[in-house]
């Protein structure tokens, strides 16, 4: 097989992954989780996750923070040397874990949950009868596509799967709090973007 058949397989397959995630009321309880914390309440998003899903949890935080939704992200090893102090009464948090067995993210939902019993957590992850998911308050699952990695065990379907989540909470977020291109521009000051924002905005 040559990289152009390859690539219109692996094309094929996270296109059917995308299609394939579960469209539920999750998404929904969700977005107005994050807006009852963070907009009503003065709070902000806390994402976290471990390896390639941290690295999905760190572009979720910044994209949401980017636009109009305050929000950090939390390593939840560092959390366990008192990084898990970022937490406040009113935040929300999001964890992602494919597997929803990642070790470090179980406890740290008993962390967050020692400093503050009542924080409301988001799971996304592709296994419904995951101890993660059991722990959640609202879990949107992936629909646990295949990897397109030819051993089946690199991250790779399932981060652009868990991506695509996050976009959806994101564009879902904006449109529930009105966001609009004078908002963002007064959130980006350089590059092509602010220029773009600040002459739509006009």
């Amino acid at each position: 097989m040559d990289v152009k058949e390859s690539m219109r397989n692996i094309l094929a397959a996270e296109g059917k992954a995308i299609e394939n995630i579960p469209v539920s009321d999750a998404y929904e309880a969700a977005v107005e989780a994050i807006v009852e914390r963070v907009h009503r309440r003065g709070g902000k998003l806390v994402t976290s996750g471990m390896g390639k899903a941290g690295q999905i949890a760190m572009n979720i935080a910044t994209t949401f923070s980017s636009t109009g939704t305050p929000a950090v992200n939390l390593h939840p090893s560092e959390a366990q040397h008192g990084d898990l102090g970022i937490l406040q009464p009113n935040d929300i948090v999001l964890l992602i874990s494919n597997s929803g067995k990642t070790r470090e993210i179980i406890e740290l939902v008993d962390l967050l949950h020692g400093l503050y019993a009542d924080i409301p957590t988001i799971v996304i992850t592709g296994a419904p009868d995951s101890p993660l998911a059991k722990l959640a308050d609202i879990a949107l699952f992936t629909g646990n596509s295949p990897e397109v990695c030819p051993l089946g065990l690199t991250p790779t379907t399932s981060t652009t799967v868990m991506t695509v989540i996050g976009d959806v909470l994101v564009v879902n977020t904006m449109e529930r709090i009105k966001f609009t291109a004078a908002d963002y521009a007064k959130r980006h000051h350089g590059g092509y973007l602010g220029a773009a924002a600040r002459a739509r905005k006009l």
